[in-house]
């Protein structure tokens, strides 16, 4: 049976007003990345020999390393390695501690106490909510951002409140901003540097900022850090946890898919605050049992082997700089990041003597429908483009087949600005 016949039944009736309630289902608005998959699938067949270059997905575009496969095989064949892994094994906590320390020279993080591992990054983001958030309070996350960060405290009938990130402050939140009676009833603050998708670096001022507003307003911080080891040009990876005080008042949330090329595996950890990490630990034990133990211990491999993501850092480098050279020929203001693999440009308002873009989406749509090129729009601080340097190529030489192309395509083409 469809899903219509079943919306005159009482289970339409049954959903709680978080998911819609009674009209669950029945909203007809299309969702951004549904647009960008629909005009895709529309792309691809209305130009069959065409190849689409997908500058839009934010996942890696190469299998983990090696080592990482081999031991995962190593270790899944192992009976001491099957069951259930419920808040971890201690080999995993040592390994995070190690990582922080290798990497970002994070001092004094306990593995007993102070780090846990989730099932990625998301599932984490979800759950620290549960924590914290009561009817009525509030969490603050930046825009644009990762929507996950605000779903649960609307879940749990909290507020969320919107920071923007704008080009003028190098897209950083500016603290000050934030009006007080909304820091007062503040319980979480969600941060992600480097960014996505703006591709901006935090500093340790900013971080130290951070923290003396999170003691001034009794906020708890909790900073996203996926792409925290991918950088470039000489910058340094930094964590929050770096700065001293950041414990104090937060965690950092890390996950081994964009570093390591491990996306699919669900494998990552928070650190810092040990009440913070003792109560994720509580909410977590009530939602899931663990990622599988071989997969920690692979993962492990990994933390003890950072010379992985500069490898990878070097390629996504590369790219940044064929692409960014690429877009400013063309027109655009783009500027290299410092980390993640997220370009982030300001749409053309047009074409000239053509068609007006009246935002970002249709800018994106225009390439996905008649460029073949994918890419996804932002339009919560300003007009946006997103691109990624993780499009698929046959090699680092098959790197210049694809940004020629992409020049191919848009050449004719005089956008204004």
């Amino acid at each position: 049976m469809s899903i219509e016949q079943y919306q005159n039944t009482f289970i339409q009736n049954s959903f709680a007003n978080r998911i819609g309630g009674a009209n669950y289902g029945k909203d007809t608005a299309i969702y951004k990345f549904e647009k960008i998959k629909r005009a895709k699938a529309q792309a691809k067949k209305d130009f069959p020999n065409v190849e689409l270059i997908d500058l839009g997905v934010g996942e890696p575009d190469e299998m983990a390393d090696a080592g990482i496969v081999a031991k995962l095989a190593e270790e899944a064949a192992k009976s001491e390695n099957r069951g259930y892994a419920d808040n971890g094994i201690a080999e995993f906590k040592e390994a995070a501690v190690h990582y922080l320390k290798a990497v970002f020279h994070v001092e004094g993080i306990d593995p007993k106490t102070e780090v846990l591992h989730s099932i990625g990054s998301k599932p984490a983001l979800a759950m620290l909510p549960s924590c914290f958030i009561n009817p009525g309070d509030v969490t603050i996350m930046t825009v644009p951002g990762y929507p996950i960060m605000g779903t649960h405290t609307k879940y749990l009938g909290g507020e969320v409140y919107h920071v923007p990130l704008k080009k003028g402050n190098s897209f950083l939140p500016d603290l000050n901003s934030i009006p007080e009676d909304i820091a007062q009833r503040a319980k979480l603050f969600y941060l992600n540097y480097p960014n996505n998708p703006t591709g901006a670096s935090a500093t340790v001022a900013f971080f130290s900022e951070v923290v003396a507003w999170a003691k001034k307003h009794n906020v708890v911080i909790v900073h996203d850090a996926p792409y925290a080891a991918l950088t470039y040009d000489g910058l340094k990876p930094l964590s929050f946890l770096s700065v001293p005080g950041a414990k104090d008042v937060g965690v950092e949330l890390h996950s081994l898919s964009k570093s390591y090329n491990m996306t699919g595996w669900r494998i990552g950890f928070i650190a810092g605050n040990p009440l913070v990490v003792k109560a994720f630990g509580d909410v977590k034990d009530n939602n899931d049992s663990g990622q599988f133990i071989a997969i920690q211990k692979a993962a492990a491999y990994g933390l003890y082997n950072p010379q992985i993501t500069e490898n990878i850092a070097v390629k996504y480098s590369r790219r940044h700089d064929l692409l960014v050279a690429l877009l400013n020929e063309l027109g655009f203001k783009a500027e290299k990041p410092q980390g993640s693999f997220f370009l982030y440009v300001e749409a053309p308002k047009g074409i000239k003597d053509g068609i007006r873009f009246e935002s970002a989406e249709d800018f994106s749509q225009y390439l996905i429908r008649e460029k073949l090129i994918s890419s996804v729009p932002w339009d919560d601080a300003g007009h946006f483009i997103r691109f990624s340097v993780t499009f698929i190529t046959n090699g680092a030489e098959d790197e210049k087949r694809v940004i020629n192309e992409i020049k191919d395509r848009l050449s004719g083409v005089e956008f204004e600005f």
